[in-house]
């Protein structure tokens, strides 16, 4: 550990010998984590310091002693640590925290940071640093996500952490709060920072959130500019929202920051279900993720915990009443070839009669697979889908595109009803496609590829959606075997944009090529976009440019101008 030096001798510590005893049990049992150790007193001045400062500070541990503690720590960090040693000065301690010291050379690399504010000794601090951080081995294992920029857990990893710590808390009698928190104006403030300002104030929001949090880890990064926590009841929520402010402004070099907004939602959990307390708190999170417009206030969510599982069991059983009932429609969007404009497929999208409280289409079925109903809403899907091409006649070249979400592949019970679908209606072969949507679902790889394997020996072509959106689908690629990817909207959009993103999208499309695989490019809207991607080499094209999904395949039958393709040969 290095050299250790404390203020007693001094500063007439009045600290009885036992009091001492226990001191020094506590830098033996911390030795064992941190590489540096410091123990502040009540006005958080270092009156102790142990640890290698003098190679990452320049300044040797006894040097420390007297120095209020902010200046050990790297400037754009001390707001932050102000505010952790608040929570600490609440709640006793702070886990599971990341902060950079103020080394020799400007900021140091990020430290795991975690500390006590003890009563028995004077109220003083005692803080640990440690040079990198080590998370739970657990959470690959349970599937448990990261968001990359913050640390923080990702939204579904959220829904599941709270349905454990809620219940872990009713079960001790704990009195818990989860706070979603939004920054409207966040895309302003975050246009006007560099990429280091916005990296620093991720990290600043995550670990302030964590560290506010129960059990020092129980936050998220929901969406860009929404955040979550559990936390004891006897958090004040006004002082986080103007913590958040305070980072906020001091990041910003114009100095505004942005206006921040919470909603709280009592979570005690008695007498609820584990089924239940699971979809009232995905219902939640799910709704302050995706909800904007339509009058959507934020303020709408600070309620309980019983009203919102209430509403989530009514919203579960009208999903359910819709799929046994196949009460929704399908609506079809050409997939058009880009040089003779003729049509490839269609691709069958769901349309929903009654809207659940007037959600899209896109929120309903993220409705379905955040609750576990979407294989059986794959399969009701399916099954509509067969019964439109039915209705055709048999010798027609018309085929659709039936989307499989990343949760369905893999269920049991949706490949036993899909394997029974097909075997009942063999001439589907060669009219009905699979698209595999929220390929990022997909754990298992290799159980995936087996299922899209079964489908191509049967003569089904299979596609897999979103691809470009992430590093993943290089991983997809090298371990399935598709025969089609469709291009994700916002990765052809973004490359249309950039500097580099006419190369990138070319050496994409001809990887692609290689391996013997057709690309379709999606939410192509204008003459541009068609003319970008066809320079890239891009096989097929889908977007409004060509129509709005229609119950009604006439709409699309000759509508494209010749003038749009080069080899237009009509039909």
């Amino acid at each position: 550990m290095g050299a250790h030096v404390s203020a007693d001798a001094n500063t007439g510590s009045s600290q009885t010998p036992s009091l001492r005893a226990e001191r020094d049990r506590f830098v033996a049992l911390a030795s064992c984590w941190a590489d540096i150790l410091v123990e502040l007193d009540a006005d958080a001045t270092v009156t102790f310091a142990a640890g290698p400062t003098a190679a990452l500070m320049g300044r040797a541990p006894e040097a420390l002693i007297g120095v209020p503690v902010l200046e050990l720590i790297a400037e754009p960090d001390r707001t932050l640590v102000g505010a952790l040693l608040g929570v600490a000065r609440r709640h006793g301690r702070i886990e599971n925290a990341s902060v950079r010291l103020a080394g020799r050379r400007g900021p140091t690399a990020p430290f795991a940071f975690a500390g006590y504010r003890l009563d028995e000794f004077g109220r003083h601090y005692f803080l640990a640093f440690r040079m990198g951080s080590k998370r739970a081995e657990t959470e690959s294992r349970l599937g448990l996500k990261r968001d990359e920029k913050s640390g923080l857990f990702d939204a579904e990893s959220f829904a599941e952490v709270v349905g454990d710590r809620v219940r872990a808390g009713a079960e001790s009698g704990e009195q818990n709060q989860l706070t979603l928190i939004e920054l409207p104006a966040y895309k302003e403030l975050h246009d006007r920072l560099d990429e280091g300002a916005r990296e620093t104030l991720l990290n600043t929001f995550g670990t302030f959130l964590k560290a506010s949090s129960v059990d020092g880890d129980t936050a998220a990064r929901i969406a860009d500019d929404r955040y979550g926590l559990v936390h004891a009841a006897d958090v004040d929520v006004k002082e986080l929202e103007s913590k958040i402010a305070d980072f906020a402004r001091e990041a910003d070099p114009e100095g505004r920051g942005a206006e921040v907004e919470t909603a709280t939602v009592e979570v005690e959990g008695d007498g609820i279900s584990d089924e239940d307390l699971a979809n009232g708190l995905v219902y939640a999170i799910n709704r302050f993720r995706s909800t904007e417009g339509r009058g959507f206030s934020i303020k709408q969510l600070s309620t309980n915990i019983s009203a919102l599982v209430s509403t989530a069991t009514e919203s579960v059983n009208s999903f359910k009443r819709v799929v046994a009932e196949a009460d929704f429609a399908v609506a079809l969007q050409p997939i058009i070839d880009v040089m003779t404009g003729e049509i490839h497929h269609f691709e069958a999208l769901a349309r929903f009669e009654s809207q659940n409280g007037g959600a899209s289409p896109y929120e309903t079925i993220m409705f379905a697979e955040e609750t576990g109903l979407i294989q059986e809403f794959d399969l009701a899907m399916a099954q509509k889908v067969v019964e439109w091409l039915g209705k055709t006649p048999r010798n027609s070249t018309t085929s659709l595109a039936v989307n499989v979400s990343g949760h369905s592949v893999g269920s049991a019970p949706y490949m036993s009803g899909l394997q029974k679908l097909l075997a009942d209606n063999l001439w589907l072969r060669g009219r009905l496609m699979f698209e595999i949507t929220e390929s990022a679902r997909m754990t298992d790889l290799g159980a995936a590829d087996n299922f899209i394997q079964s489908l191509r020996t049967e003569g089904y072509t299979v596609c897999l959606d979103d691809f470009g959106a992430g590093a993943a689908n290089f991983q997809y690629l090298s371990t399935m075997v598709v025969d089609i990817v469709k291009l994700d909207g916002s990765a052809v959009r973004n490359a249309q944009k950039a500097q580099k993103g006419r190369a990138f999208l070319k050496a994409l499309v001809g990887l692609c090529r290689d391996l013997g695989v057709e690309t379709i490019a999606e939410m192509v809207d204008d003459r541009a976009g068609l003319e970008f991607i066809r320079d890239c080499g891009v096989q097929y094209v889908q977007g409004y440019l060509f129509g709005k999904p229609s119950a009604d395949v006439r709409v699309f039958r000759d509508s494209r101008p010749p003038n749009m393709f080069p080899a237009w040969r009509g039909r």
